[in-house]
């Protein structure tokens, strides 16, 4: 790679190491997974950079990258972490603005509990504030399943959550 792409390379992913990040822990639901699937992503994205720095949406074949890595990972059980006696510790760094959700831990239990493309769905369209077309292209699914994969990832929400729940 030339310096000038390790340049660039390396100003992309200071500029999102931590959007990436919190993307990850958002459709797996764990730090230590999500730090996997990032290093994942960015080790193949190193590996193109020539061609993907190209593209018009870097962010977008980024995303897409991410969710497909993760989706490829729960496909293989053989390569899961197996779980452990004791739990690591929390960096401080781990606290986002949706910590401040009453009921994160029962959010995110509720979002654990749906199907992964559901909630690579919901990740997409309300924490990546992607539109329907967006996400649709991002996924490589159609429009119309985007919206209904919506509409049935909240219903299912709202039913754990119970109606109080604002989840909209």
């Amino acid at each position: 790679m030339r310096d000038a792409d390790m340049e660039a390379y390396h100003e992309y992913v200071t500029a999102r190491m931590h959007r990436l990040r919190r993307f990850g822990y958002l459709i797996c639901g764990s730090w230590h997974t999500a730090d996997d699937l990032v290093s994942t992503v960015l080790y193949k994205l190193y590996r193109q950079w020539g061609k993907v720095s190209a593209l018009e949406n870097v962010d977008a074949y980024v995303r897409r990258m991410l969710v497909r890595t993760w989706l490829d990972e729960l496909r293989r059980p053989w390569r899961r972490e197996f779980s452990t006696k004791d739990m690591p510790e929390v960096s401080i760094d781990d606290t986002y603005e949706f910590d401040s959700v009453p009921d994160r831990e029962a959010l995110m239990a509720a979002l654990a509990g749906l199907p992964p493309g559901r909630r690579a769905v919901l990740v997409l369209r309300y924490f990546d504030e992607l539109s329907v077309e967006e996400t649709a292209a991002t996924l490589e699914i159609s429009a119309g399943t985007v919206k209904s994969q919506t509409a049935r990832a909240l219903r299912t929400l709202r039913m754990r959550l119970g109606e109080s729940a604002a989840v909209s």
